[in-house]
């Protein structure tokens, strides 16, 4: 009985030091949209999760624009570069450059492994990097590792 008190308090205190975010994903595929909220899910740490499928779209909603009207402000952008319309580094510049957005921590999730676009994405403004697996488990495990780039953010800014 000792035992289940005390993982029934890890329990709660892992809860405790989990955050519960406001995501946007600026994504385009499906696919690769809900093994995002997949990973989200599996490592709860979501409270709100939206996606949309291009920068425009994504520009709209940060500025609550047409139909995001009165939408929550994320507290943190996945952001996919290779996009349709608006790619993934010209919003980035976009969201940056927008003194109502620009706080806002952008983390890149991309199929490019271009050394010339992460050193871009750094340039502009991004906190990490991050290129989609191919691997399903490590494809689950990236809300895990977005949840301790969160809690280094959050600690950093303290």
């Amino acid at each position: 009985m000792g035992n289940e008190e005390t993982a029934s308090n890890a329990d709660e205190q892992r809860n405790i030091n989990m955050p519960s975010l406001n995501i946007l994903l600026v994504e385009d595929n499906p696919a690769d949209a809900y093994l995002t909220m997949l990973a989200l899910q599996e490592a709860d740490i979501c409270k709100e999760f939206h996606v949309v499928e291009h920068g425009e779209q994504a520009l709209a909603f940060l500025r609550q624009q047409r139909s995001y009207t009165g939408v929550a402000r994320p507290d943190l952008i996945i952001l996919d570069l290779n996009l349709p319309r608006m790619d993934g580094l010209a919003a980035l510049t976009a969201f940056k450059t927008d003194p109502a957005i620009c706080t806002i921590p952008v983390v890149i999730l991309s199929t490019s492994c271009a050394e010339q676009d992460i050193t871009q994405a750094y340039r502009l403004g991004a906190v990490r990097y991050f290129v989609k697996s191919n691997d399903l488990q490590e494809c689950l495990m990236f809300g895990h590792t977005l949840a301790g780039v969160w809690q280094h953010l959050t600690n950093a800014s303290v």
